[in-house]
């Protein structure tokens, strides 16, 4: 089921969101609903607190795959890249941020399974942008410069 994105100013996107602790049919059908909002919102990332949902749940959908990531935690952030990033929350506007070129996160999958990964370049930049949603964090907070998406 395709669900709402909430919208910058709605309190959720503010939240320090809480741990997943069941691994079950309703995450599931969180998840999958995620992933199908996100492939019709045609964006990289979407975070669960996105859809009002004030969980540690994030999908990203980039060049090398489509990932689930539940309870993820930095084990790692190397390098530097400043880029141009947007957020379906915030419709309209683009910014400049500065993020870790190479990461490392420990998460656990639908199941409750323990995983690993490590990203590089805009899939690393997509991590780091999903992943501060589930704390509260908009890109426009640490973005260099916001501008519209005309500009």
């Amino acid at each position: 089921m395709i669900r709402e994105i909430v919208q910058l100013g709605d309190k959720v996107l503010r939240e320090t969101c809480a741990p997943v602790e069941k691994f079950d049919e309703e995450l599931a059908s969180l998840l999958d609903d995620m992933k199908e909002t996100l492939k019709k919102a045609q964006g990289a990332g979407l975070a669960a607190p996105q859809v009002g949902v004030p969980v540690r749940a994030v999908v990203v959908d980039v060049e090398e795959g489509f990932f689930e990531f539940v309870n993820p935690v930095f084990v790692w952030q190397k390098g530097e890249q400043t880029g141009p990033e947007g957020c379906l929350s915030v419709r309209g506007k683009e910014g400049v941020v500065t993020r870790p070129s190479k990461v490392k996160i420990v998460y656990k999958d639908r199941n409750g399974n323990r995983c690993s990964l490590v990203a590089h370049d805009f899939f690393a930049r997509a991590v780091c942008h999903e992943l501060d949603h589930l704390d509260g964090i908009i890109y426009i907070d640490k973005a260099a410069r916001v501008y519209d998406e005309e500009d």
